[in-house]
């Protein structure tokens, strides 16, 4: 009788663990959809492997209710290893939602390891790429109330200034009114590019596409800072084929070249040069503003397209740094790639694309 039980008491430990075994390994699958299937032939298999054990069982010692304890505990076995599999599943889900309850109050530094099953891992990566998404949305619109404020509190307190003193008397209106239109001047291009950010942000930007050659909108860009140029004595030069063309919205297009240029202008030095290449490709048209100037390094290169940065202080008065993140808005608007990179003679290059169909 002692062994009757002892060999029962055998075969269940050794189901037990079988399945306990194979439960520990299930976890080690790299998907949760592959830990399921395992999962689900692991409560086939099981039960089947305790109908034979019982077999062995039932012809060596002829008890019925030997059966009955093996196929109990294997069917236990098959429960506790689905417990423990469910347990490793929805706690890598779990550490995902209790992240997501704390980004949702505010912690926007909050981070998921990217563990477990590849779907999870995949969920993990997703919200910790999200919570990146957030956090630099959340410091842009700090970073746009704090350069917003400062670009239109200066000349709002120049223009102030001026016409406090005319009131009292102690100037010659004659005097501050081209002060005064020229504040205004730059009050009216920080309200557009705010605006043109907005619209670009919102996705309400539209766009007459037309087929147009490159080299007129060119040239009309040139002209338009020639005079300062010649101020600078920077020369301005273009290399453009007239027979390149490509589609886009040509004022656009021209928005975007100015603001290319004038920031080559800026950074070029006197008796420096600029210069607008075009280039025919097979699926996009290529244009390059380059410069002479000392050239672009590594965080200018990552960081000049983003609205109000910049990379020289110095340049503070000389806008408000939206226009590189307007021309990079107008650009992808038109489903081509904007970047920057250093010339091999010195300087830099800014080069944008334009769809050729």
């Amino acid at each position: 009788m002692i062994a009757m039980v002892g060999s029962a008491a055998l075969v269940a430990l050794v189901t037990l663990g079988v399945g306990l075994a194979f439960a520990y390994l299930l976890r080690l699958l790299p998907t949760v959809r592959l830990q399921l299937a395992g999962l689900a032939f692991l409560a086939v298999l099981l039960p089947l492997g305790s109908v034979l054990l019982s077999g062995w069982v039932m012809f060596h010692m002829g008890e019925d209710v030997k059966i009955l304890a093996v196929t109990a505990v294997s069917a236990l076995t098959a429960v506790v290893a689905a417990l423990v599999l469910a347990r490793s599943i929805v706690g890598s889900i779990d550490r995902v939602r209790g992240a997501s309850v704390e980004l949702a109050r505010g912690d926007l530094e909050v981070r998921v390891p990217e563990q477990g099953p590849a779907e999870v891992a995949e969920l993990a990566s997703s919200f910790n790429e999200m919570g990146d998404n957030l956090r630099r949305l959340f410091d842009t619109r700090r970073e746009l109330v704090a350069w917003a404020s400062h670009d239109l509190r200066t000349p709002l307190a120049s223009m102030q200034a001026m016409l406090e003193a005319i009131e009292d008397d102690l100037a010659d209106p004659a005097e501050y009114v081209p002060v005064l239109l020229e504040q205004v001047r730059v009050l009216s291009v920080l309200v557009d590019d705010l605006f043109e950010l907005a619209r670009i942000d919102a996705g309400a930007l539209t766009l007459e596409m037309l087929r147009l050659p490159v080299a007129p909108v060119v040239s009309s860009s040139l002209k338009s800072i020639e005079a300062e140029a010649r101020s600078r004595h920077v020369r301005l030069d273009a290399d453009v084929d007239e027979d390149i063309t490509a589609r886009f919205a040509p004022d656009k297009v021209e928005r975007v070249l100015m603001n290319l240029l004038t920031n080559a202008l800026r950074h070029t030095p006197s008796d420096g040069a600029v210069v607008v290449l075009a280039e025919q490709r097979p699926d996009e048209v290529r244009v390059a503003v380059e410069d002479t100037g000392d050239g672009i390094d590594a965080e200018a290169r990552e960081r000049m397209f983003e609205r109000f940065w910049r990379g020289d202080q110095s340049r503070s008065s000389r806008g408000a740094g939206l226009g590189l993140a307007i021309a990079r808005g107008l650009v992808e608007a038109h489903g081509g790639r904007i970047w920057a990179e250093n010339r091999e003679g010195g300087g830099a290059r800014v080069c944008f694309t334009l769809p050729n169909s």
